[in-house]
């Protein structure tokens, strides 16, 4: 039973309701962007643990006088910070503790909120969820209505939407053992070029990562210590038989992108080269003063990210200039974000021209004009052993670091502002930049407590706005959502309170209503008209979850939401509950679809034949009608498209042409 409760600690005059705004355009104020430069300040104390909690803005931007006090900088906060067993215990924790954060985040499924990239007008296409409208971002698959992209077991496909057929392979894989065969890759597209992203495989990681641990070593460096050990950007043309261009490689681990018109921003984390000795004998201390003189024994070029291009055959390797590197007040010296830039018309993908923060970073955020980069330190906030008899603590909760980069031109970014908040982010949908302000939803682990944060940029600042708390006490977010001044953000424990929240005001945002259900929103999508739908799990007042459910929210009137219809199926899961892309919404013909797994009640095994499916609902003004079920020959579908008024799904095996009023099968393209 749905019921809506009032707001805590806030009084809203009933005589003066909220409307939900119609249309939520808004122009982006462009704020005053300055480059770091070089400054006369000290060098930052290093520090052995990352930031205690401190407000926005308690973080500032400065490049280094030269690469001599880079060097010894790096060295300083990297020896306060490393331990008798390496960076987080392991000789490499800059790419380890990117795996764990990973597994532990796909583990909880803290999902997220993306917006459906509705098509632009006079175009008959949808492509894939998209945050923010004009800002694509790596997908499985990709269309621009006149064909469709995908990769498949390593090998690139071209289809053509008309004819339903493969119109052009290409072998991404340089052998029969080539990792890319069973990793994943996601696609960049635009015009007659592709750039397809080929994340860095689990066994290079662990190649670099772990050295031999016998007993008697001393010092095992990697097993290629010379060979680039990091994500791969392939650029492919199209305009033919699919041919590939230009490849690029950087060490470190691919954490996201995103494109605007021809260009492509892609953001890469990377730890510093050092093979920390290990012996079986001694004590804590002695192993800490082994990693200690290591990190004494390197060089700057052990911390700057490498990176090759090949094309036409010709391989050039170059390294990040130290001019191109900036740093917080404060850092541990064992991470380095940096943002690449290309332009996909281009004839090679070029060095990519980088610029480097000397910090962590997880999740992406960009509206176009600007990008922003937060790293979430909660995945190291545990503590470190005792040296001595002397504990190396950690903070007791965690912050989130924001860095602002300008991307309002084409060319290389400017690294302009930085920031802190408390507590952690769900994903990129916490973040929303509007009206020249960066709206930041996170939850604080310490009180279990919600805040949604309003910053501005001052100088080289993001520095606090505004900011309205007690959300959900006791959970933790589970979506969020902003639309132009106003938020949506779900907490979940046992039950699901949807709060909205008014932005208009940033220096005085306050909760405006508040919806509490069984079960949880894990995705909210704006549908017009006062209309949100929400995707999540239904659950039980004891707050055990029951199976996937899709909600349709009334949010005309902020100040008191309702839930106008539901949809549960019992023992399912949707992927688009933690995967943004995976969620289709077709406002022409008010079209959902979510791919859907249905367990059996008591094994909890698939229920059924391992066939792939997807739910398509039809969203009306106060209901929701299921107009049937797409199922694929083989293979769980993963993404759903329109083209040309034909919805197409995707899975590993295959693409799928359906009729959207009957759900008839028009055409199979199998892809093996």
């Amino acid at each position: 039973m749905t019921r809506r409760c009032s707001p805590p600690r806030l009084r809203i005059p009933p005589s003066s309701p909220r409307s939900f705004p119609r249309t939520a355009a808004a122009a982006l104020a462009a704020g005053v962007l300055l480059t770091a430069g070089c400054t006369g300040d000290p060098a930052p104390a290093p520090t052995g643990s990352s930031p205690a909690v401190q407000p926005a803005g308690a973080f500032r931007l400065v490049a280094y006088d030269t690469c001599q006090d880079a060097l010894a900088d790096l060295k300083r906060a990297a020896k306060a910070y490393v331990g008798p067993y390496g960076f987080g215990g392991l000789p490499d924790a800059g790419i380890m503790e990117d795996t764990a954060a990973a597994g532990a985040r796909a583990m909880a499924a803290e999902p997220g909120a993306p917006k459906a990239a509705a098509p632009a007008p006079g175009t008959d296409y949808s492509g894939t969820n998209t945050h923010e409208a004009g800002v694509d971002e790596p997908d499985l698959v990709k269309t621009d209505g006149r064909r469709i992209v995908t990769v498949s077991r390593g090998v690139l496909h071209v289809v053509d939407p008309r004819t339903r057929r493969v119109t052009g392979r290409l072998d991404l894989a340089s052998d029969g053992q080539d990792p890319v065969r069973w990793s994943g890759a996601d696609l960049l597209l635009s015009g007659d070029r592709a750039l397809v992203l080929l994340p860095e495989t689990a066994w290079r990681v662990f190649d670099v990562a772990i050295p031999d641990r016998a007993p008697d070593s001393r010092a095992v460096p990697p097993a290629n210590p010379d060979r680039i050990s990091g994500p791969r950007l392939l650029l492919v043309d199209l305009s033919g038989s699919p041919r590939l261009i230009s490849s690029y490689t950087m060490d470190g681990r691919l954490v996201d992108a995103r494109q605007v018109g021809a260009v492509a921003r892609v953001v890469v984390r990377s730890g510093p080269r050092l093979a920390f000795p290990y012996t079986g004998r001694g004590t804590d201390a002695q192993r800490l003063a082994a990693n200690q003189a290591t990190i004494d024994q390197a060089g700057l070029d052990d911390w700057l990210p490498r990176y090759e291009v090949t094309t036409g055959g010709r391989t050039e390797r170059g390294l990040v200039e130290c001019g191109s590197v900036s740093r917080p007040d404060k850092y541990t010296g064992t991470s380095m974000l940096t943002v690449l830039t290309f332009d996909l018309r281009a004839e090679k993908l070029g060095d990519g021209q980088p610029v480097t923060v000397v910090a962590d970073g997880d999740t992406v955020y960009s509206n176009g004009p600007s990008l922003y980069v937060a790293s979430d330190d909660r995945w190291q906030a545990v503590p470190r052993p005792a040296v001595d008899g002397a504990a190396r603590a950690r903070p007791r909760d965690a912050a989130t670091e924001i860095y602002k980069f300008d991307t309002s031109g084409s060319g290389r970014p400017r690294y302009v502002a930085a920031g802190s908040v408390p507590g952690h982010l769900i994903n990129q949908y916490a973040l929303s930049e509007w009206d020249g302000h960066l709206r930041a939803a996170t939850t604080r682990s310490d009180s279990t407590e919600s805040t949604v944060y309003v910053l501005r940029q001052d100088g080289d600042r993001l520095v606090q706005t505004g900011r309205v708390g007690g959300l959900g006490k006791g959970e933790r977010i589970y979506a969020v959502r902003f639309v132009g001044p106003v938020g949506y953000v779900v907490t979940f424990r046992r039950t699901d309170p949807l709060y909205t929240v008014d932005l208009s005001d940033p220096a005085k945002p306050e909760v405006a209503g508040e919806l509490k259900m069984t079960g949880y929103s894990a995705y909210l999508h704006p549908a017009g008209e006062g209309r949100l739908i929400g995707i999540g799990q239904e659950a039980s007042q004891q707050g055990r979850v029951q199976g996937a459910q899709v909600s349709l929210f009334d949010v005309s009137d902020l100040d008191h939401p309702d839930r106008l219809a539901q949809y549960h199926v019992r023992n399912s899961y949707s992927e688009a509950e933690h995967d943004p892309h995976a969620f289709l919404y077709w406002p022409a013909d008010r079209l959902l679809v979510v791919p859907l797994t249905v367990y059996a009640a008591r094994t909890g095994k698939p229920a059924g034949p391992p066939k792939g499916s997807a739910l398509v609902l039809r969203v009306g003004d106060d209901k929701l009608t299921e107009v049937g079920t797409v199922t694929q020959p083989t293979g769980p579908i993963r993404r759903a498209l329109v083209v040309d008024g034909v919805l197409w799904t995707t899975s590993d095996a295959g693409l799928q042409a359906t009729d959207m009023s009957t759900l008839d099968i028009l055409a199979w393209v199998p892809l093996r």
